[in-house]
Order: C-alpha cells, then structure tokens, then sequence
C-alpha cells in the first residue's frame, strides 16, 4: 500500500509517499522544504512566516514527492497529515490541503500524532521492530517517555515539566553567538571545549520519578553568561557547549535507564529532532550495551521532521480504521483538543525556538 504523508507542524514543508505491508516498509519518496535560511534571520521559527512558506510550497512538494516515486493519486492508498500538536496556523495548511485531496479522490485520510510519527520512523529504519517498547522522544517541542504497547497506543510515563531538551540547547547556542538551529551548532562545538569546566545543575528531577526540568538548567547558563559579560571575562564557547550538553545528555541518560528498570522494556526507540544529537546517540549506545537493551535509532534524515515519518504513523491507522472525516480540525496540543489562541492567533511564542 502506498501512503502519501504529509507534515507542516513548524517550520518544513514535506511530503513523501512511503510503500507500507506485509514485510515492506520502504520510502519511496521523501521531499522536504526547509526554511531554515528565512528564520535564520530571526534566531528562531516566526509562526506567521511558517505559514505562510508552507501555503507556497505543499502543492509544489506533493506532486514532486508523487513523481519521485514513480506513482500517481490513483495509485495511493491512502493520504495522512499531521494534525497535533504544532504551531497552529502552520498544521492548518497541511491539514486542509490533505482533507482536499483526499475527498477530492476519494481517499481514505486519516490524521497523525506528531510524535507518533517520530517514532514511527524507527519502523523505516528497522523493519522488524514491534512494540511493545520504550520510546524517548526528544525534540525542540517535547522530551518525554512513553511506553508503546502498539502502533497507536502510547503511554506517557515521564517527561519534562517545563521546556523541553531542543529548546534548551537552541536559547543557550542563540546567547552565545552560534548560528541557527542553534542545538545542531552545540553539538559540533561541544567536540571542542571541556564538559567539566562549568558547573550547572541537572535537569534530572530527584527520587523515582521520570521526570526532568530544563527551565533551571537554562538560567543557570544565562546566569553564568551574564556574570562573565559583566565582569568583562572571557566566555569560552566551547566549554559552555561542552558543559551544558554534558548535563543535559546525562539527565537523559540517567532517567531512560530508570525507566527502562521500571518498565521492564527490553527495547529503546530514539526519536525525534534532538535524536539527531551525536553525544545523545553515543551515550545511549553505551547504556544499552550495559544493560542488554535493543537500541532503535532512525538515521540524521529521519530525525527531524519529515512526510515519511508521518506517512509510516498513518499507515497503522489506517490499519485500526481511525479514518478522519470533513470536519478534522489543526490542533497546537498533544491529544488533539483545541484551546484559545492569543491575539496573535497562535497560543505559541512569536518565535519558537526548535531543533
């Protein structure tokens, strides 16, 4: 079966048609229109420019994405969309067009998890993992535990109660000069300084909880940043790279080993945009070889957001039939639901750090 997904949850267009069965799971397509450069400018993703470059170029990456696979509408079997959670105005253009597609041919719609979907990337890249197992998903809008017992059914068992790990990485690699996405920059850097060279507290929240906070972890850097700059010393990047992405990696570390002991999972699956991280990656491979855990990484092209990733996720909803009608609706949050919206028309910051 071939399924067309698509995803506009923040700041890329993509579209991809992805061949999905009994022992298949292969991409056939998968196009992605950054807009990296336009928010560059920025220091971070502005929503109403998001929008707006997504209006432009989903038509155009669609049937890009149809023609790189060798197929055409007639040949889908389905069409899948990002529906929650996002920024509100930039999942609302993939989700009406998805809606016209499919009601225009006829098509079998239904509507995806954002982070879902992330983790359904691990399906592409390793075609005999089954739940059920543990999932991280670390991202610029979201770093929680979810213990998957299928396809679609996930539990969340632990997370950050404030900020989430991308977004964290992003506002200290902005303070200190490096350009945008800033947590793509860190980890380069990190390579270069000292990771003891500054002490910062960890994001680990104490006792048996799964849960982190990285708000303090945060103002502690900025708290250090503006100490130097006002003393007039120097400020070392390298060793702020090094430091802060130490703390962070090892709080990760530390509450994916609880949870793995109380979960009884056997299996780890990474996901999302900050799985790209190379430190995040290289520490994990070290705790499941210590503990005997499988571990299932997507490869750096499927870590961030991406059509096939969501093509994958509605591929098993459509196996539960969880088809969507007319009346589906964009939502900013995690179950779906809808909520008020500030003057801006975005319950969101007016620019949304993320990686």
């Amino acid at each position: 079966m071939y399924i067309l997904g698509m995803e506009s949850s923040c700041d890329e267009t993509s579209a991809a048609v992805v061949e999905m069965g009994e022992g298949v799971r292969a991409i056939r397509s998968n196009v992605i229109a950054s807009q990296i450069e336009t928010h560059r400018l920025y220091g971070g993703v502005v929503p109403e420019i998001a929008s707006r470059a997504h209006i432009e170029a989903i038509s155009r990456i669609t049937y890009q994405a149809l023609e790189e696979a060798g197929i055409t509408l007639a040949d889908l079997g389905g069409v899948a969309v990002t529906a929650f959670p996002g920024l509100i105005g930039a999942l609302l253009v993939g989700v009406n067009f998805a809606k016209s597609l499919a009601f225009s041919r006829g098509l079998p719609l239904v509507a995806v998890n954002h982070i879902h979907g992330h983790v359904a990337a691990a399906y592409l890249a390793h075609p005999t993992l089954k739940p059920p197992f543990l999932a991280l998903v670390v991202s610029g809008g979201h770093t929680c535990f979810y213990r998957v017992d299928s396809e679609t059914d996930f539990v969340e068992i632990g997370g950050t109660r404030d900020d989430a790990a991308g977004e964290a990485f992003d506002k200290i690699g902005r303070v200190i000069g490096l350009p945008y996405p800033g947590g793509s920059a860190i980890d380069r850097l990190a390579y270069e300084g000292d990771p003891h060279a500054i002490a910062l507290p960890s994001p680990a929240l104490g006792g048996d909880t799964l849960d982190l906070s990285f708000s303090g972890i945060k103002t502690a850097a900025l708290n250090y940043l503006n100490g130097k700059a006002q003393r007039g010393e120097e400020i070392v990047r390298a060793d702020v790279a090094a430091s802060y992405t130490h703390r962070i990696v090892e709080a990760l570390v530390k509450k994916t080993e609880l949870a793995l002991a109380q979960s009884g999972m056997k299996t780890l699956v990474l996901a999302g945009g900050v799985a790209a991280n190379s430190h995040l990656r290289t520490a994990l491979e070290a705790l499941c070889q210590k503990t005997g855990t499988a571990l299932a990484m997507p490869p750096l092209s499927l870590c961030g957001d991406n059509g096939a990733m969501v093509a994958a996720a509605g591929y098993f909803e459509i196996l539960r039939g969880n088809f969507a009608g007319t009346a589906l609706n964009a939502s900013a949050n995690d179950d779906g639901t809808c909520t008020s919206i500030n003057s801006t028309g975005l319950n969101q910051p007016d620019i949304i750090a993320t990686w």
